[in-house]
């Protein structure tokens, strides 16, 4: 019986230590898995297509990254992101890349990747970033911010809530953004909390922020743009 315990305790250790050595995407056993996306075959990611029947477009994509992009909306920010689902042959492969545009005074709001690291290159301007850390023992999410300028490069640690925000009322700004998933997502705090559908109770939310439920109201009436494309 102590054997049997012993031994039921070092399996339990040994997947949580496996665990912890897993990235967000699985690593590729072939040279390639370009996504089969006509397959009903549900699986993590997407099944892979015969590869007698792939393509050199299935790594291409003609994105016209070198273009500036709108940034005419309310928020002032554009995201450009070339993910797997642009690029079958991105499947497996664990990175994708988005171009972001900021208007003067533009920002990418806040908001997290919950599968990627993303790694920032300022192109042109100036940008203001950072990310807050999660709950710490000493009950702080603590700030971290930098100011960029051209060719200056930030990391944003994978799942925490970081932004970017263009200081420069008279100067756009453009940045690459590489990210450690092939399809990294992307979830925008302010969209998720008060314009998310259905909505979330008033009263759970003007809870959580110490509000009045009005206010909750308010928020959640407004129009909350998505700067994704």
């Amino acid at each position: 019986m102590a054997s049997s315990t012993t031994f039921l305790v070092l399996t339990a250790l040994l997947a949580l230590l496996a665990g912890q050595v897993i990235a967000s995407d699985p690593s590729p056993l072939q040279d390639f898995c370009v996504a089969d996306k006509d397959s009903h075959v549900n699986v993590n990611g997407f099944v892979c297509k015969d590869p007698k029947d792939v393509k050199a477009d299935d790594f291409f994509h003609a994105a016209n990254l070198d273009m500036p992009r709108d940034t005419s909306g309310k928020i002032g920010s554009n995201v450009t992101l070339i993910n797997v689902m642009r690029i079958p042959g991105l499947n497996t492969l664990g990175i994708s890349l988005a171009r972001i545009d900021y208007a003067p005074l533009g920002e990418n709001p806040p908001h997290t990747h919950p599968r990627a690291t993303e790694i920032l290159t300022v192109l042109e301007g100036t940008l203001y970033v950072g990310f807050v850390t999660s709950n710490q023992a000493n009950r702080e999410n603590k700030l971290f911010t930098k100011m960029l300028n051209k060719g200056d490069v930030f990391v944003f640690p994978e799942g925490l809530i970081h932004f970017q925000f263009n200081p420069s009322p008279h100067k756009p700004a453009v940045a690459i953004a590489a990210l450690s998933s092939q399809n990294p997502g992307a979830i925008t705090i302010a969209n998720a909390v008060f314009g998310s559908k259905p909505p979330i109770s008033d009263d759970v939310l003007a809870k959580a922020f110490q509000v009045e439920k009005k206010t909750v109201d308010w928020l959640q009436a407004q129009f909350w743009a998505d700067n994704h494309n």
